[in-house]
């Protein structure tokens, strides 16, 4: 597969314009779940007794954690289709925001092994086109601000993690579980950090999640009634097939969905994969829950975006796409409910483990003592600012300079 030569910033100009058409075709017909959040938003700044700290013992069918609701608060101003516009707005840019960072990152992460940062571009480019359309899934016919931030989150703690910042890992870690509570299974994307640095991290990541939870809690002891909410089986999850036959959640379905990321994370980590983090907490979540809302999907996405982009130096960012269509075009393309669970679960037994067992390039291949060519360490302007502190090592320049390294 041939792919054109990409100059300068061309593939986050290609990507903005894809976002674009996008929102254009969804947006009419957008914010299908909006109202939970601006219901929460205005509970949790009101003074009713059934809002702020007693928020979730009151409304246990609220399901996204503070942040969201309080960043949902600040379209409340705005009329009800205007702040909606607004918010699905704002959650698709975040959604190029992640491209930039997952490009940044991968070029951190292959700081000093001869990266070719052309195919760089073309692999993010290439693997964007699969991941936005998934992200105005979510972003805009949903209008899920709870799963925006949490997965934005994520990508921002991977792009402080390739810079070895404990602190920042951690802190971006908090704002996704204080933001969804489903991001708990991309924690151990704090393993990766140097073994030194964990403490720190894990400080961090604790002490702003009890800042943001514990309140509700204390406050009102009724709001652990949120962690018993359930939803519908639907006769198309994988959960089905996995002996969850029961009308609603089963009891053994979070705490099992939860545990199973962290345990596969856990193990990509110690098998040198951080970067299949994010897509198998991704899996754990989709194999194990019991509604199939395409959204999800766009977790998957991001962590296939991951993998493609920093996990493997292929070319072709094949599991992109393969999500895509394996996971949102059968919702289209497959009429049996059940056969519609069979394709989720042989896609996460598969994507699991490739990502675990398949064979990888090291990194440190023969380019490992090549010198950086000078082009990659002037600074260079981003698009949303200067790429890097002043003073320190420049990975990103030619990513995004247009000269890719030899």
């Amino acid at each position: 597969m041939r792919i054109p030569q990409l100059s300068n910033r061309t593939h986050l100009l290609l990507l903005t314009g894809w976002a674009a058409l996008w929102f254009a075709i969804v947006a009419p017909s957008g914010g299908f779940s909006w109202h939970y959040l601006r219901t929460g938003g205005e509970l949790i700044y009101g003074s009713s007794g059934d809002g702020g700290l007693n928020l979730y013992a009151h409304h246990p069918e609220l399901q996204m954690g503070p942040v969201s609701f309080l960043v949902a608060g600040l379209f409340n101003p705005f009329p009800a289709e205007v702040g909606q516009v607004l918010a699905e707005a704002l959650m698709s840019a975040l959604g190029l925001v992640i491209m930039v960072l997952a490009g940044r990152s991968a070029a951190r992460h292959f700081l000093g092994t001869g990266t070719n940062h052309q195919r760089l571009r073309q692999r993010v480019l290439v693997a964007g086109l699969a991941f936005i359309p998934m992200w105005i899934e979510v972003s805009v016919r949903f209008a899920h601000l709870d799963d925006v931030l949490a997965l934005f989150f994520t990508a921002l703690a991977v792009y402080y993690l390739t810079r070895c910042n404990a602190a920042a890992t951690g802190i971006c870690m908090a704002l996704a579980l204080d933001s969804k509570p489903t991001a708990l299974a991309f924690l151990p994307l704090l393993l990766a950090l140097p073994k030194e640095r964990w403490l720190r991290a894990g400080l961090w990541c604790a002490a702003l999640v009890a800042v943001a939870w514990l309140p509700f809690f204390v406050v009102a002891p009724d709001s652990f009634a949120a962690a018993k909410f359930t939803i519908p089986n639907n006769p198309a999850s994988a959960l089905r097939w996995l002996g969850g036959n029961t009308p609603v959640t089963p009891d053994w379905a979070r705490p099992t969905q939860a545990a199973l990321g962290l345990v596969l994370g856990a193990i990509a980590v110690w098998r040198g994969r951080w970067a299949a983090v994010v897509l198998l907490g991704a899996n754990a979540r989709i194999v194990l829950d019991p509604s199939v809302y395409t959204y999800y999907t766009a977790s998957v996405l991001l962590g296939t975006l991951l993998w493609d982009v920093c996990g493997q130096r292929r070319l072709v960012p094949w599991w992109s796409w393969i999500a895509l269509i394996v996971l949102y075009g059968s919702v289209f393309a497959v009429p049996d409910e059940s056969a519609k669970g069979l394709i989720r679960l042989g896609f996460v037994a598969v994507s699991t483990v490739y990502v675990l067992f398949a064979p990888v390039r090291d990194r440190r291949d023969r380019n490992q003592h090549r010198p950086l060519d000078r082009v990659e360490e002037e600074p260079v302007e981003g698009p949303w600012g200067p790429m890097w502190d002043p003073g320190r090592t420049r990975p990103w320049a030619s990513y995004f300079s247009g000269r890719a390294a030899s």
